[in-house]
């Protein structure tokens, strides 16, 4: 009788320790979660449907300003839950006082209940030649690709820390795209290196850190601008690889960002013929088909810019917004708030018109009202 209470005992003892042991795993998980914006941290389904189709539109644009104070207007859209967030620019920042006074400033903005998560506040901090504040990364991607997966590591944890003191809670970097010779990534020494192996090492171990100090990495140019010659701000750019090449290379360090937990995928505005004769951000066989169904990515995707010359061809901000939300592009990028305004208005009218789908707009403003609440603040 006594072994075998000594054995229930044991047995009981057991349990409670396999209970610990369980709940203390979930915390973290939830913890960790939180800092790399990944999904775990969960905002109830029901917020996006009690959006008006106004909150709907505006939840779904990112836009940048002139000047370190925000216009009127687009305080007013914060006001008003209509802007998911903002991108800030060389202009917006002639000092890291001037930045935190600025973000500080949007972020108190008062919202209604169901959006007063923090709005996001993205920079282009990639290093080397794309770099808005001073500070870490302290290296070119190239550089970090050279050294390898611990310095890359190290940079990513710095630059996290770095943007995180003015304010800053998502980073548009690194650049996942696989350099090839004479193509401007790596011309520019944007790439972390030539094969798609060196860059899933070394651009998601950048990326992991950054994400575990708290500020959103952000995968581009998806499905890959490693073998265009121009840049996509300033030329019409079609990347001629085949499916194979494309899915096989260019897209394998995606996979690994999004196996990692990577919050964010920017989708390029170059043209990839194999899957379409439209801009990656319009089209629906890469934005919806190859990012979420072939590689499974539940996390935010965001438009590279739309107001660059590579997708003037396909009508202004308004046509050019609502062609990459019916592609399932989540967010809209535009540097130019009033062009925002624009693509908002349009989208609206297609949700008031039945001409734009609700639920696939509910399910791309859930995904990045749950990166929000997993992201710091000002």
């Amino acid at each position: 009788m006594a072994k075998l209470r000594h054995v229930r005992a044991a047995t009981f003892r057991r349990r409670w320790i396999a209970i610990g042991v369980a709940c203390g795993l979930a915390i973290a998980a939830f913890v960790f979660g939180a800092a790399l914006g990944d999904g775990t941290s969960q905002v109830p389904p029901s917020i996006a449907s009690r959006l008006s189709l106004a909150q709907l539109a505006g939840q779904r644009l990112v836009v940048g300003f002139s000047g370190t104070e925000a216009p009127r207007a687009l305080r007013r859209m914060i006001r008003r839950g209509e802007l998911a967030g903002v991108i800030l620019f060389d202009e917006n920042l002639p000092s890291r006082v001037a930045g935190r006074r600025l973000i500080g400033s949007l972020q108190a903005i008062r919202r209604p209940p169901q959006l007063r998560d923090p709005l996001l506040v993205m920079v282009d901090q990639e290093g080397g030649l794309v770099k808005r504040l001073g500070g870490a990364p302290t290296a070119s991607a190239r550089q970090m690709g050279a050294a390898g997966p611990a310095f890359a590591r190290r940079q990513g944890r710095l630059t996290a820390a770095n943007l995180r003191d003015v304010g800053f809670n998502v980073d548009l970097a690194p650049v996942l795209d696989v350099a090839r010779s004479g193509g401007t990534i790596a011309e520019t020494n944007r790439g972390f290196g030539s094969t798609a192996a060196q860059v899933s090492d070394t651009a998601v171990s950048f990326a992991a850190s950054l994400q575990a100090g708290g500020v959103a990495a952000t995968a581009k140019h998806f499905p890959g601008l490693g073998a265009a010659v121009e840049n996509t701000d300033f030329a019409v750019e079609r990347v001629p690889l085949s499916k194979a090449v494309l899915r096989t290379v260019d897209e394998a360090p995606y996979r690994r960002f999004i196996a990692d937990g990577g919050a964010m995928v920017m989708l390029s505005t170059a043209i990839y013929p194999a899957f379409s004769p439209r801009p990656a951000a319009f089209a629906r066989p890469i934005a919806s088909g190859e990012l979420r169904d072939r590689l499974g990515f539940e996390g935010v995707s965001i438009s590279d810019a739309l107001e660059s010359v590579a997708v003037r061809d396909f009508g202004g901000p308004a046509r050019a917004g609502l062609a990459a939300a019916r592609a399932g592009t989540d967010l809209l990028l535009f540097a130019d708030y009033r062009a925002g305004v624009r693509a908002g208005s349009a989208l609206l009218q297609a949700l008031r018109a039945g001409a734009l789908s609700r639920p696939a707009s509910e399910a791309a403003v859930a995904r990045a009202l749950r990166l929000r609440r997993g992201l710091p603040g000002a």
